[in-house]
This record gives C-alpha cells, structure tokens and sequence, in this order.
C-alpha cells in the first residue's frame, strides 16, 4: 500500500482565487491529501485578488512544511508579494529543492521562486505579465513546464493543466488522466 501524498497549498489576501481554488479541488480529486495554510497576518480567513473569500485549513508553519510532499504557490500580486516579503517561505522554498521534493508555482508565483534563490540555471514559465521582473534562467512560453522537481505554469486560464502536472508528477499519468477524463478536460 503506497502512503498518500500531502501537498501545501500556500494564500494569503490578494491570492489569485482560480489558481487556489482548481489547484486545491483537482488535487483532492486524485486522491491527494492538500493542506490551504495561510501566509500573512490573516490566515482564518483570506480575501483574493478579486475579492472571494476564502478559509485556509490553518496557518503557514514552517515546522511542519516538510512533511509535505509539494509546495505550492498560486499567483496574484497581492498573495505572492506578502509570499516574497516571507522569509520562512523563501527558506521551505530552498530546502525542499535541496531535497528533490516538488515545488510548484503559477501565474506570479515564479516571482516567490526567484526571490529564494532556486530558479538560476532552471527551466520555468509564469505569467507573460511578470517576464520582465524574472531576470535568471530560462522563461518559456508554454502553459506548464516541468523542470525536475519544479512545475511552473502560466495564470488562471492554465490552472488546471498545472493541477492535472502536479497529479501526473506526484501520482501517475493514469491517474492525471483519470481525473481529466472525469472533469471532461482536454487540453
């Protein structure tokens, strides 16, 4: 019997709703355990970047982070700002590439990437909004891009091919395609 796989999904205000939103629910229809850990001042109960409401299973703790098997950081400038500013956020971001555990990051949240020092020599897209501010590596213009353990992905509109990577990244293909073939996705 294979152990569950656990993700941490990090918002906080200003957190792009869709990247959450889709990330979190296709994930948990694979099967995957996800935790919504708020980052800032307010972690019950956080408002998007287009003013939903949402309520993180708890707040961010970095003790606990590794047990996780992915971290994952939604765009929206607001959530990823507060993000940067977080220097335990930064510290989780280095030590699970260090470990070859998955760090995944969409729309802006790339941004969050550089600011902790992992994206230099890496493969990685983000919202074409945000290219000029990600100065090292290799930006590309495609929907998700997987460079070992780092999954990057464009803006809402790409929110679930990135959800249905993680799954394919964590889990199987079959699974990613299981879960696709419920959702009636294509691609």
């Amino acid at each position: 019997m294979t152990r569950k796989k656990n993700v941490c999904v990090l918002v906080a205000d200003g957190s792009e709703e869709m990247e959450v939103v889709i990330t979190v629910d296709i994930l948990r229809r694979a099967g995957i355990g996800v935790f919504l850990a708020g980052v800032g001042e307010e972690t019950r109960l956080v408002t998007g970047s287009r003013g939903v409401r949402m309520a993180p299973d708890g707040a961010w703790d970095p003790a606990e982070a590794l047990r996780f098997d992915a971290l994952v950081i939604p765009g929206g400038i607001g959530g990823t700002e507060t993000m940067r500013q977080e220097e335990s956020v930064k510290q989780v971001v280095r030590e699970f590439v260090t470990a070859g555990k998955i760090v995944a990051a969409l729309c802006a949240g790339p941004i969050v990437l550089q600011a902790a020092g992992v994206l230099s020599g890496r493969r990685y897209t983000s919202h074409p909004a945000c290219r000029a501010e990600l100065t090292v590596g290799e930006w590309l213009d495609q929907p998700v891009v997987r460079d070992g353990s780092l999954v990057t992905s464009q803006a809402p509109g790409t929110a679930m091919a990135f959800a249905l990577a993680l799954i394919e990244t964590l889990e199987t293909p079959a699974t990613a395609r299981q879960v696709a073939a419920g959702l009636v996705y294509r691609d």
